[in-house]
C-alpha cells in the first residue's frame, strides 16, 4: 500500500481504535510496536503514537526515537502526547486532579489539527500526567480547566500532541481531528475498504486451512455467526465443523434461538452439546471473576477436543476457529505492552497456546464490532442477526456476582468522604460491599460501586457519577436506586454460581430483552448486561443492576438514559420474580467502568 499510516502501540485500550479510525477514512493503516524498525517505518505517510497504561513519569518503553527525526507527520495521544513532549524538551507532572470521561476543552489555535472545529468541543479523557511545559518550537493549541496544555503542534515539524482521545465516539470532533491530520498534514488519499479486508480475509484462510478440518465454537453471537459465514463461504462444506456448546448460562430459549437462526442462513448441521452440569460443578465454590472466567475458557476448550475426539479427526488434521474481535484481545493484555482488564474465555492459556502453536483461525481478530457487522452485510446476513446485542461468551455466569459473605471494614470511611459529593448534586449515598471490573488510564480496576438516592434526573447522576470516579480511587462506578428508594440496610450475602441464581437472572433478563423491544428501543442500546448481586437490601431478596449502554465498538460507552415510562414498566415486572427485591440502574461510562461488571 502506498498510502498509509502506522500506529505505534504502546499498550493503550483504544490503540486499535486509532488505527480503525484511520481505515474509516478509507486510508490504509497497521499497527506496529514502538520499536520498530526505521527500514518499516519510513514508508509511512504519518506516525501516531498511542495511549498507554503506563506513566511516563516511570521508565519510558523503548521506542524507536529516530522516528523524531524522520520528517514524517507525527500525532501523539495520551501517553504519546507526553512522550513526544518529553523527548523534545518538554516537561510532564501529575494532574491536579484526574480526568475521565467527557471533558470540555478550548482551542487557542485552529490551524493544522483543528481546522473547521469549534472554539469550544466536549472531548475524551483518561489520564493521571500531563504536560507542564512544551518543548521548543511547539505551540498551544487546546486547554482544559485541568489541563493546561490539552493539546500542542509543532507546525515546522509537522509534530503534533493531543491528551485527549480524538479516536473515540465520545469526542465530538474527534474524526475531523484525525481526518486533519491524515489528509491536510500528511497529505492522504483514500484507498481502503471492507471489501479490500474481506478480500484479503478469504485468501488468508484458505492458505493457512489447506486441507485440515476447520472446528467452529458457534455461540449464536454476532462475531460467531459472521465468521462462520465467512468460513462457509470459504470452505468446502465437509471442511468446516460447527459446536455449540450449551453451558446453562444462556439466555431464555438461546440455544434453540441460535439453531432456528443459523438453519435460516443455511447452516443446518449444528452440533449441540449440553454441558450445564459440568460447567456448575466447575465453577461451584469460585467467586473470583478472573477465576471464573479461567475455568469457563478451560472447559470450553476440553470439551471441544472431546468434541473433536468423537468424530475420529486426528490431533493434527484440525484448527479452532474463533469469533475473537480486537476487544477481546486487548482487555486481555495480548498487546505487548497493554494491561489486562480480564481474562476473556478465549484467550485462556490453553488457547494462547493453540494460536502460538499456529492452530487458531480468528478472522475478525483485527475488527470491531461495527466493522463486523458492515463484514456480515457483506456476507449477506439478515438484519436481525447482524444486529443482536453483544452477549459474553461465559453468559449469565459472569453476569451472577458471587460472594464468599467476607465483610469490609473500610465502607463506612469511604461512605463518609464520598457522601459530601454526592449531596453537591442532590443525592444521599451509600458504597455497595461488593466490587466490579474498570479501567482507567488503561488500566485494569477492581474496585467499588457507590449507590445514588434521588430523583432520577439523568444529567445530574452521570455528572455526580464522573466526579465520585474522578475523585475517588477506590469507586469506579455508580449505580442508582430504582426500588426501593430509600435504602436503610444492605447486607453482603454468602453467595455462589447456582442454578437457582442463575434462573433468576434468566428470568430477569428476559423480562429487560422483551421490554425494550415493545418500546422500540433495542437498535438504541448497544448492550443491555443485567447483573444480579450478592446482596439483601432492607431484609429483602436479591439485587438486580440494569446496564444498558450506548457505543459504537465497546472501547468507550456511556449509560443509556432510558426512558422514564419503559423504566418503571421493567421494574414493576422485576419485581414480580421470586428471589428480586431491588433493582439498581448503572450510571457509569466506560471508561472508568467497563460494560460487563465481570
Amino acid at each position: 500500500m502506498d498510502e498509509k499510516i502506522i500506529v505505534l502501540d504502546f499498550g493503550g485500550q483504544y490503540a486499535h481504535l486509532i488505527a480503525r479510525r484511520v481505515r474509516e477514512l478509507g486510508v490504509y493503516s497497521e499497527i506496529m510496536l514502538p520499536n520498530a524498525s526505521i527500514e518499516k517505518l519510513s514508508n509511512a505517510k504519518g506516525i501516531i503514537l498511542s495511549g498507554s497504561p503506563k506513566s511516563i513519569t516511570d521508565k519510558t518503553i523503548e521506542f524507536n526515537s529516530k522516528i523524531l527525526k524522520l520528517g514524517i507527520p507525527l500525532l501523539g495521544i495520551c501517553y504519546g502526547h507526553q512522550l513526544l513532549a518529553k523527548h523534545q524538551g518538554g516537561k510532564i507532572g501529575k494532574s491536579g486532579k484526574r480526568e475521565f470521561g467527557k471533558t470540555e476543552i478550548e482551542i487557542k489555535n485552529f490551524n493544522g489539527l483543528f481546522a473547521g472545529t469549534p472554539q469550544k468541543q466536549i472531548v475524551w479523557m483518561s489520564h493521571y500526567d500531563q504536560v507542564t511545559e512544551m518543548p521548543p518550537g511547539f505551540e498551544l493549541l487546546a486547554t482544559t480547566s485541568e489541563c493546561k496544555i490539552a493539546a500542542m503542534g509543532n507546525p515546522a515539524l509537522k509534530h503534533y500532541g493531543v491528551q485527549f482521545h480524538p479516536e473515540v465516539v465520545h469526542t465530538e470532533h474527534g474524526m475531523e481531528i484525525i481526518s486533519n491530520f491524515v489528509f491536510d498534514i500528511c497529505k492522504c488519499k483514500r484507498n481502503w475498504s471492507v471489501q479490500n479486508y474481506l478480500e484479503k480475509e478469504i485468501e488468508k484462510i484458505k492458505k493457512k486451512t489447506k486441507n485440515k478440518k476447520v472446528l467452529l465454537l458457534a455461540s449464536g453471537g454476532v462475531d460467531s455467526t459472521v465468521t462462520l459465514a465467512l468460513l462457509a463461504r470459504t470452505l468446502p462444506h465437509e471442511q468446516l465443523f460447527a459446536v455449540h456448546i450449551d453451558t446453562g448460562f444462556m439466555r431464555k430459549n438461546e440455544t434453540r434461538s441460535i439453531k432456528e437462526s443459523l438453519e435460516k442462513i443455511g447452516f443446518t448441521d449444528l452440533h449441540v452439546v449440553n454441558a450445564e452440569k459440568e460447567f456448575l460443578s466447575a465453577l461451584e465454590g469460585v467467586t473470583e471473576p478472573e477465576e471464573k472466567r479461567k475455568i469457563i475458557g478451560k472447559l470450553f476448550v476440553d470439551l471441544t477436543e472431546r468434541e473433536i475426539k468423537k468424530t475420529g479427526i486426528r490431533e493434527n488434521d484440525w484448527l479452532l476457529a474463533q469469533g475473537t474481535i480486537y476487544p477481546d484481545t486487548i482487555e486481555t493484555a495480548r498487546t505487548k505492552h497493554a494491561d489486562k482488564i480480564k481474562t476473556h474465555h478465549n484467550r485462556v492459556e490453553q488457547i494462547v497456546k493453540m494460536i502460538e502453536m499456529g492452530n487458531v483461525i480468528e478472522p475478525l481478530e483485527q475488527l470491531y464490532k461495527d466493522e463486523v457487522r458492515e463484514l456480515g452485510r457483506e456476507l449477506g446476513l439478515p438484519e436481525e442477526l447482524i444486529w443482536r446485542h453483544p452477549f459474553p461468551g461465559p453468559g449469565l455466569a459472569i453476569r451472577v456476582l458471587c460472594s464468599n459473605g467476607a465483610k469490609s471494614n473500610e465502607l463506612i470511611s469511604l461512605e463518609k468522604k464520598a457522601l459530601q459529593t454526592a449531596k453537591h448534586f442532590g443525592f444521599g449515598l451509600k458504597v455497595l460491599p461488593v466490587r466490579s471490573v474498570g479501567v482507567a488510564a488503561d488500566l485494569r480496576t477492581y474496585a467499588r460501586a457507590a449507590l445514588l438516592e434521588g430523583e432520577i434526573d439523568w444529567e445530574k447522576l452521570g455528572n455526580a457519577s464522573t466526579n465520585l470516579t474522578n475523585e475517588f480511587n477506590e469507586l469506579n462506578r455508580a449505580v442508582v436506586a430504582l426500588h426501593p428508594k430509600k435504602i436503610k440496610k444492605i447486607e453482603l450475602l454468602k453467595a455462589g454460581l447456582s442454578r437457582e441464581r442463575i434462573e433468576i437472572l434468566r428470568k430477569a433478563d428476559a423480562v429487560v430483552q422483551q421490554e425494550i423491544k415493545n418500546a422500540g428501543l433495542y437498535k438504541n442500546i448497544w448492550q443491555f448486561p443485567v447483573i444480579l448481586l450478592p446482596l439483601k437490601v432492607n431484609g429483602s431478596s436479591e439485587a438486580i443492576v440494569l446496564r444498558p449502554v450506548e457505543s459504537r465498538e465497546a472501547m468507550t460507552a456511556e449509560f443509556y438514559k432510558m426512558p422514564i415510562e419503559v423504566l418503571e414498566r421493567i421494574v414493576k415486572r422485576l419485581l414480580e420474580i421470586k428471589g428480586i427485591g431491588a433493582v439498581f440502574y448503572d450510571v457509569s461510562n466506560k471508561p472508568p467502568a467497563t460494560i460487563e461488571w465481570e
